[in-house]
């Protein structure tokens, strides 16, 4: 598999979706499989730098390559093989369509989100 692609709606505001997403101490709390993450510098822009540990004490890295202010953004791995996009678009006055998507230019997603994920992220987003 190449591509992985989702669409979730989230009642929360396309700007506080961005904002809990890029926030890096919030990464742990929707993806069961970090333990920490950091930015720099934070706030990101192109060019910032997110770290991330998993549980098994691993880190990664991905680069902020595109954002576009309440809109979308996207991160590419060091070697630029993989991407991560997210776009919003705003539904109603209080509702957001965030659809997410993740390729590969060579090979396969080793490991690629599935919708539990954007379930757990909506979750807990419209809990705070």
């Amino acid at each position: 598999m190449k591509d992985k692609k989702f669409l979730i709606r989230i009642k929360r505001s396309p700007k506080d979706i961005i904002n809990f997403l890029l926030n890096p101490q919030n990464t742990p709390l929707w993806i069961e499989s970090i333990v920490k993450e950091e930015a720099k510098p934070y706030p990101p822009v192109v060019g910032t730098i997110y770290r991330n540990q998993d549980m098994s004490g691993k880190w990664n890295s991905y680069k902020v390559v595109r954002i576009k202010e309440n809109k979308m953004f996207e991160f590419a791995s060091n070697d630029g093989n993989y991407h991560v996009r997210y776009d919003f678009k705003k539904v109603g006055d209080k509702s957001t369509e965030l659809t997410y998507f993740e390729w590969v230019e060579k090979g396969k997603l080793d490991e690629p989100f599935s919708i539990d994920v954007l379930e757990r992220l909506k979750a807990v987003i419209e809990d705070i």
